[in-house]
């Protein structure tokens, strides 16, 4: 969601880089180019504001104009400023410190994916720290609402086997549920007791006044709101009512993953005091994140996020899988269910748009790329095409001929070409990891920085410098 943000920072850094010796002019005219990018990306004013003076202030010193590489000098103070405006160093745990059990306030708007973060946080809790959690829906106005939270709570607990749903009990009010929740917490053994409150299509009287009377009844020891990042500026007002009718301790993020500008991330902490706890991005109930604002700054200054990315591939990846796959692949024996096996690993692992910007440098391969070439459809469409094919097919795909073909393309409902083109790209990597297996680690890394090594390894991945319109590569 930072892209947009990202690529124009990183031009501005760039060319301070370039500059060698730094003036002042230099800096007011990168900083103006910095005040337009945030004010683009959604940022609210009066953070651009601050955030441009203290980069200003830090980077007009003498021992940075004066410095051997004064660009990079900038670039640092840039970083630690936005590292600064996302809410300092290090992530921002929930808070658990209390008797059990603990109960924890989830609040918001309607649509901003409040239950499913409820769903998403039980999971977080139950299995990385074997927390026994209760999830209870507050929600009597929106219908089906509680049986969306049971029905979540059903698939957490069939994950970790921790989480139960509090029982539906109907004509309840939301303060008689809250009530209930607690002592069943109390009476069954719950670490953690999750609220899901109602919410509205737009803040109202009455729906603050519910949450009020909620929170002093339960007496959370976090009272979380989720907003959605898709929402832009609205989302940092959202924010600010909420904190200042009823006092929140901490916001969740959801659709992280959306082509939002960034804007809300950047000003949540400044407008409202309280950090982002927590980032969603996705529907899968693992797609939760501690939110990390010097990963985040990485991220937005084209730096990456290593160990992000290093944390999710730990916690996603079938590592036994992976390990065996690989091992096929260098002895050249790479076979169709195998590419479908890699196609699964990255699915877990998220889009590959969000994997690519965890990856230091990799914003210009992602513009290089462009949109098609990060269109995942068609590994869906790889996926049918040979889940439509014999066991002998997909271990020897030479056999598949015309009349083979005919057939796969009517079973998984697509074309001939379409067959062709898996079939071309499937011989091209065969072909690829052959020739890596005689050359070795060392030969590949050769081969790789030589004049048409990366060029070569890309063509045959039907990437930037194959075929225009090429397909993404086996992984």
């Amino acid at each position: 969601m930072f892209d947009q943000l990202s690529g124009k920072m990183s031009g501005v850094l760039e060319g301070l880089s370039k500059n060698g010796k730094l003036s002042e002019a230099d800096v007011t005219e990168a900083m103006r180019e910095v005040r337009l990018a945030m004010l683009e990306a959604d940022v609210a004013l009066p953070v651009v504001r601050d955030f441009v003076n203290k980069v200003r202030e830090r980077s007009v010193g003498q021992e940075v104009l004066e410095s051997v590489s004064p660009g990079q000098a900038v670039a640092k103070i840039v970083n630690d400023a936005l590292i600064d405006a996302l809410g300092g160093a290090g992530a921002v745990p929930l808070n658990l410190s209390a008797n059990p059990p603990v109960p924890v306030l989830m609040v918001g708007l309607q649509g901003s994916g409040k239950t499913t973060t409820s769903g998403k946080i039980a999971l977080r809790l139950s299995g990385r720290e074997n927390k026994k959690v209760l999830l209870a829906s507050l929600d009597v106005q929106r219908p089906a609402a509680q049986l969306q939270l049971q029905q979540l709570a059903e698939r957490v607990n069939a994950k970790t086997g921790r989480v139960q749903a509090l029982p539906i009990i109907v004509g309840q009010s939301p303060v008689q549920i809250a009530k209930r929740a607690l002592e069943t917490g109390r009476l069954e053994g719950y670490d953690v007791v999750i609220l899901d409150t109602a919410g509205r299509l737009s803040i109202d009287e009455a729906l603050m006044d519910e949450v009020r009377e909620i929170r002093t009844l339960t007496k959370p020891a976090e009272t979380l709101l989720v907003v959605d990042a898709m929402t832009g500026q609205d989302a940092v007002n959202t924010a600010k009512a909420f904190n200042e009718a009823v006092g929140i301790t901490g916001v969740v993020m959801s659709r992280m993953d959306g082509d939002a500008r960034g804007g809300a991330a950047l000003s949540m902490k400044a407008i409202t005091g309280a950090p982002i706890k927590l980032t969603g991005s996705g529907e899968n109930l693992e797609a939760l994140e501690e939110f990390h604002p010097e990963r985040v700054a990485g991220r937005i200054l084209g730096l990456g996020d290593v160990a992000g990315l290093v944390e999710r591939a730990a916690e996603t990846l079938d590592h036994e899988e992976g390990e065996r796959v690989a091992k096929k692949m260098l002895a050249g024996k790479f076979d169709l269910d195998d590419y479908v096996s890699q196609i699964n690993q990255i699915n877990r692992m998220g889009s590959i748009s969000g994997i690519l910007g965890m990856m230091p440098g990799m914003g210009k391969i992602k513009d290089m790329l462009g949109d098609k070439e990060l269109d995942t459809s068609i590994f869906k469409r790889h996926k049918a095409i040979i889940s439509s094919m014999t066991k002998q097919e997909r271990k020897t795909p030479e056999i598949i001929k015309a009349s083979r073909k005919k057939r796969i393309a009517a079973g998984s409902g697509t074309t001939v070409p379409e067959i062709n083109r898996l079939l071309k790209q499937f011989n091209d990597m065969s072909t690829m990891m052959k020739r890596i297996s005689k050359m070795g680690l060392g030969g590949l890394m050769r081969g790789m920085g030589g004049a048409g090594g990366l060029a070569d390894l890309m063509k045959g991945m039907g990437g930037p410098g194959g075929k225009p319109g090429g397909r993404p590569p086996f992984v």
